[in-house]
């Protein structure tokens, strides 16, 4: 559909993959209003490079980890900044498909206690839920460690939570 109609293919594009990599982000940085920005930017970059490839390089395009690529890449820039911000309040959108309520406040605090290669395999594992395959892609990272990061991430989670639950 992208090398059809760029315009029309790329507003599918949005309208698919946007909830996740907004969730994503969010739980890569643990704040809505960047990770909105993460999410509006991942979309204002990849459209402008779309601009200027070709339709061969368009059609043979794996577009989820391409996405991906960037949006990580912007989450990566953001924590280097480390700026302040103001969250929003909790009724903005949250992308989230769980059928119970979702605490995110809690999620994030759990998250935020993960190094930062385990906490972004297992969201993109976990939450986004991207293949291995994928995320190697994404995080340019050999196999054998991003799925080393996802099982000690949940390792992690699992203790975190047990620790929760004695106190």
């Amino acid at each position: 559909m992208l090398v059809d109609d760029l315009d029309e293919g790329f507003s599918h594009m949005v309208h698919v993959f946007q909830p996740g990599i907004y969730s994503g982000a969010f739980r890569l940085i643990r704040h809505p209003q960047d990770a909105q920005e993460v999410a509006q930017d991942t979309f204002v970059r990849a459209y402008l490079a779309l601009e200027r490839y070709d339709s061969e390089r368009i059609a043979s395009l794996q577009v989820r980890p391409w996405l991906w690529t960037i949006a990580l890449n912007l989450c990566r820039n953001r924590a280097t900044r480390a700026k302040p911000t103001t969250p929003l309040p909790s009724e903005d959108f949250v992308a989230t498909t769980d059928e119970e309520p979702f605490d995110d406040e809690e999620w994030n605090a759990r998250f935020a206690l993960l190094p930062g290669p385990q906490r972004t395999a297992v969201v993109l594992r976990h939450i986004v839920d991207l293949p291995i395959s994928e995320i190697v892609a994404i995080t340019q990272r050999p196999e054998g460690t991003v799925k080393t990061d996802i099982s000690r991430g949940l390792a992690r989670l699992r203790k975190i939570l047990e620790a929760e639950e004695t106190t």
